[in-house]
């Protein structure tokens, strides 16, 4: 249940983030080029809000298999051998997490200390740039259940994204398509 409940969140996080960038860009747009004018603070924004989608979707990532790898190599041993140098690729992303991570702690309880603000929006830059922390743990937290699925033997790897594959998924079923429309004419 708690699972569930952190995947509806992140998910609904990272679409009111989206949503959000968009809109404000789409309004600065149309203040810039349509009146001369525009916020003082909409370049900040946007990008602590893109950031803030890369952080958090890097996990969502992981989760839902988007993200592309090179794993021509890999996909040549066999499924022990891919268990074996997936669970050590997931021990390094976890230690660069780590790293990410206390390094972040160490930098936002200076910011902190210091009461910084973002240089145009009253605030405080600890606040704004709390999702390096927030958002490694996701990713940490989404290796740690990859490693438990490889290691109990419900996965081999990383699930990939496969855009060559589905590239020519695209390409037969256009051409199967082009095929049938040149048939029946």
């Amino acid at each position: 249940m708690i699972k569930n409940l952190l995947n509806r969140v992140e998910e609904a996080f990272i679409c009111l983030l989206l949503a959000a960038m968009t809109l404000e860009v789409f309004v600065e747009v149309i203040l810039r080029y349509g009146f001369n004018t525009g916020v003082s603070f909409g370049t900040e924004l946007t990008q602590h809000l893109s950031a803030w989608m890369v952080l958090f979707g890097a996990s969502y990532g992981v989760k839902v298999g988007s993200h592309i790898g090179v794993d021509a190599f890999v996909r040549t041993l066999p499924p022990a051998g891919r268990r074996a140098v997936s669970s050590f690729a997931i021990l390094l992303a976890l230690v660069y997490c780590g790293l990410i991570m206390f390094g972040s702690w160490g930098y936002l309880s200076k910011v902190y200390k210091v009461q910084l603000e973002l240089q145009d929006m009253p605030i405080q830059r600890w606040i704004a740039h709390s999702p390096l922390v927030l958002g490694y743990a996701m990713l940490a937290y989404r290796l740690v259940a990859l490693l438990g699925k490889i290691l109990t033997g419900k996965a081999e790897g990383f699930k990939l994204a496969d855009e060559a594959k589905e590239s020519m998924k695209m390409y037969v079923k256009k051409t199967g398509e082009k095929a049938r429309e040149g048939g029946q004419a």
